[in-house]
């Protein structure tokens, strides 16, 4: 009676694991890799603003181009990296959805980058990536921890003071490189400390499952040789 419930108790624990892993916040976002991303866009910005680099607004959007390629490169690896090597996601592609929140505000933020490029009209691009990357940010915040809505919020507060700022020029690249280096190293930072907390949690389960496992093996174990000694056996 005793080994039944025993099992019964494993069996409440796997079912446990299993709904907090399916609720679990999604884990393909790299913190690392968002600190790197920041840091990235505060050096673009402080190079092209050196006197060595091009004027141009033309040479400009070439700039913040490859930083954001570069960085959706390293993200997108990082997650790939992430899909393919969790024993506990199984390669469940249904894990991945998460992603789709985020295509919302990236397509409406490189649809209106492609109209401000055709009217060579670019006084508005930082306000409107900054509103963009804080909607991202918003959006993925119920499988993300909850302090990711202040750098989504963080990011929008930004976004509108450029926009409504007459000073901000397209040509000034610091306040982009700044706002970036903050947001990007501040979500880096909670998404790294929050994997940390999950594997901490983990390893509790992994334990708690071994400390119930270890008396049941005792227990099966003594019983196994009261059975195969001859005087205990007929003494029972």
């Amino acid at each position: 009676m005793r080994i039944s419930h025993i099992n019964e108790a494993l069996g409440a624990v796997q079912q446990l694991k299993a709904s907090l892993l399916e609720k679990q916040r999604f884990k393909g976002f790299s913190g690392p890799v968002r600190i790197v991303s920041g840091a990235m866009a505060l050096a673009a910005s402080i190079l092209m603003s050196s006197p060595f680099y091009p004027s141009s607004d033309n040479y400009h959007i070439l700039g913040w181009g490859v930083v954001f390629l570069l960085a959706s490169v390293m993200n997108l690896w990082a997650m790939l990296y992430w899909f393919l090597h969790d024993r506990q996601l199984k390669r469940n592609i249904t894990r991945l959805k998460p992603m789709l929140d985020l295509i919302p505000p990236l397509a409406v933020g490189a649809l209106f980058t492609l109209v401000f490029f055709l009217r060579e009209d670019f006084h508005y691009l930082f306000g409107m990536w900054m509103c963009m990357f804080g909607l991202a940010n918003l959006a993925s915040r119920y499988v993300l921890p909850p302090w990711i809505s202040a750098v989504g919020v963080f990011y929008m507060g930004a976004g509108v003071a450029c926009l409504l700022t007459p000073q901000m020029v397209f040509g000034n690249p610091l306040p982009m490189g700044l706002t970036f280096f903050a947001g990007e190293t501040a979500g880096g930072m909670i998404l790294y400390l929050d994997r940390r907390r999950y594997a901490s949690f983990d390893h509790y389960i992994k334990e708690s499952q071994l400390a119930v496992l270890e008396p049941t093996q005792s227990e099966w174990t003594a019983q196994e040789s009261r059975w195969d000694d001859p005087e205990t056996g007929s003494a029972g």
